[in-house]
């Protein structure tokens, strides 16, 4: 699960991101509505946490943008503004819960597990074959694929983008926690493991590559 953290206040969006691996969870910080909206466009989250104010502007500005872009991915809204009216707008504008501060990172927890474990699904289905990043699970014909690690990731990232190219360097900055320490040739291990473990075994295709460009997801691929 990937969580981010859309807030200016360094201490506290660190003792979060911190508290958060710790439970099991991977995340990014951005401090900005732009920083905000740059991670949101190269990366699949399943619950965002939003600060209300930030340098640029109101967070809730951002909210409309988010359930647009990922209408399954939770939004928390965090804030300091403890009266009815806020709380009140946050959710009427699609927030899925609203937190004053200062609050206990536990009660914090608590409140993200509820969200992800009764909100929408991220499963993704086309046809046949579906996808499903909660459970690192793909089904085709109801016959369950051996495909983990980051070459799940890949195909799951590029699935969840099936009508863009996407680039070798936009995949590592989604999916690996430091790109700046790995080479670009890793996609091209875990885009052969895909093909390997699961395109030629089912006589399918997932993935083309685009020369020069970067890779798209093409299932079911068209004639």
């Amino acid at each position: 699960m990937r969580i981010l953290i859309i807030e200016d206040e360094a201490t506290l969006s660190k003792t979060i991101s911190d508290g958060l691996k710790e439970v099991g969870y991977q995340s990014d910080i951005a401090e900005s509505l732009d920083d905000g909206r740059y991670f949101i466009d190269i990366r699949n989250y399943d619950l965002i946490l939003l600060d209300w104010m930030l340098p640029d502007g109101n967070g809730i500005t951002l909210i409309p943008e988010i359930k647009a872009k990922s209408p399954k991915t939770a939004i928390i809204m965090l804030s300091a503004r403890d009266d009815k009216e806020s709380e009140i707008e946050a959710l009427r504008t699609g927030a899925d819960d609203y937190i004053k501060k200062p609050f206990d990172f536990e009660i914090l927890v608590v409140r993200i597990e509820a969200k992800l474990r009764f909100g929408g699904s991220n499963i993704i289905e086309v046809e046949n074959l579906i996808i499903n990043p909660e459970e690192e699970k793909i089904l085709y014909d109801n016959i369950e694929i051996e495909l983990k690690g980051k070459p799940f990731e890949v195909l799951t990232h590029l699935a969840m983008h099936r009508d863009q190219i996407v680039s070798k360097e936009q995949l590592l900055d989604a999916i690996w926690e430091e790109p700046e320490l790995v080479t670009p040739n890793v996609i091209e291990v875990a885009i052969n493991q895909i093909r390997q473990k699961m395109d030629k075994p089912l006589n399918i295709t997932t993935i083309e590559t685009v020369r020069r460009r970067g890779y798209r997801f093409c299932f079911p691929k068209k004639v």
